[in-house]
């Protein structure tokens, strides 16, 4: 065995024990228990406007036993239509990012033709025909379904950004004595995009006869955020058993506030990490580019030779798996 073949079987060994490495960090999270502590947190987060409204139902009756049971009930009512979720359709994908105005025919079409100008780039650039396929297909897919995950999120952001304030409008409204369906009212005209969306098409089902319950569930489906379920779940019981409905979503709104006050503290703890993890990310690429600006017949052996690629396949895997790693110390959840 000559010096060659040692030194791949060398790289070999480095790429397996590089992929076993990147493994062992995407099955961790399932194998020591993260993602069943992530799960409990978030029926805690979950719970914790059913027990503001919980306590405000109990304190505004005497007869708590039979208060007690029309919680349960509406609880359990609300539990058994959140499991019963639908599949996400692309026509609820449009309107979670504030499109509900295009057609998913249209999103397919525009899709196709973003994949055929993305090929058509590839194929000009002189990419083998698998290669043009694989870009043609990733940009027919991959990237339209990507940017209406971002413009989604940015929209979901906005919501809760303004979600506390239109939260004290009901409980402002309801203090002066108007009635819940009038302080939906004023959100739905006077609070910025999206909330006057969502709340104008919850306003106008309810004019039409739609139930109040039917119709938060028809918005957690639109804006499906752990705050609207809160709401959702303290305005469904204050229906069934009564209570202070202000005290109940003054209190909510607090906790808004406090999670709202919480991410922005974390952010700026995290924010040094963040951007080091960045340049970290970035620099290999910057400095690949320099290298083959300035003499391209140095680097370019890294992809031309058999010995090149196998080191760039070892390096991208270390690589992925560093970032993966810096991610999941940055990424915290509260």
């Amino acid at each position: 065995m000559d010096s060659a073949d040692v030194m791949e079987l060398m790289f070999s060994l480095v790429i397996g024990v590089c992929v076993v490495l990147v493994a062992f960090v995407l099955v961790n999270p399932y194998l020591s228990g993260e993602k069943q502590a992530a799960k409990r947190i978030q029926g805690v987060a979950e719970s914790v406007g059913r027990r503001v409204a919980r306590r405000s139902a109990d304190s505004a009756s005497q007869n708590s036993a039979a208060r007690a049971k029309k919680v349960k009930d509406t609880l359990k009512e609300i539990e058994d239509r959140q499991k019963a979720k639908e599949k996400i359709s692309m026509r609820l994908r449009l309107d979670r990012a504030g499109f509900d105005s295009i057609e998913p025919k249209a999103f397919y079409i525009a899709s196709l033709v973003i994949g055929a100008c993305i090929a058509v780039v590839v194929l000009v650039g002189g990419s083998a025909p698998p290669v043009v396929l694989a870009a043609g297909f990733a940009g027919a897919l991959g990237v339209p379904r990507y940017v209406l995950f971002k413009l989604t999120v940015r929209r979901q952001k906005k919501f809760l950004s303004e979600f506390a304030n239109a939260i004290d409008i009901i409980v402002r409204g309801v203090k002066s004595g108007l009635p819940l369906n009038e302080c939906l009212g004023i959100i739905a005209r006077e609070c910025p995009s999206p909330i006057c969306d969502e709340f104008a098409q919850l306003v106008d089902q309810q004019r039409v006869g739609v139930p109040l319950s039917e119709c938060f569930d028809r918005m957690m489906t639109r804006m499906p955020l752990n705050e609207v379920k809160f709401f959702a779940i303290v305005l469904a019981i204050q229906q069934q058993a009564g209570g202070n409905l202000s005290e109940a979503l003054g209190n909510l709104s607090g906790v808004l506030r406090d999670r709202k006050m919480l991410e922005g503290k974390v952010k700026a703890l995290s924010a040094e990490a963040k951007y080091s993890a960045y340049i970290l990310g970035g620099l290999p690429f910057v400095v690949i580019l320099m290298i083959y600006m300035s003499t391209p017949e140095y680097i370019s052996k890294l992809w031309t030779e058999r010995m090149g690629q196998f080191i760039l396949a070892a390096a991208g895997v270390l690589y992925t798996s560093g970032i993966l790693v810096m991610r999941k110390m940055i990424n915290f959840k509260y």
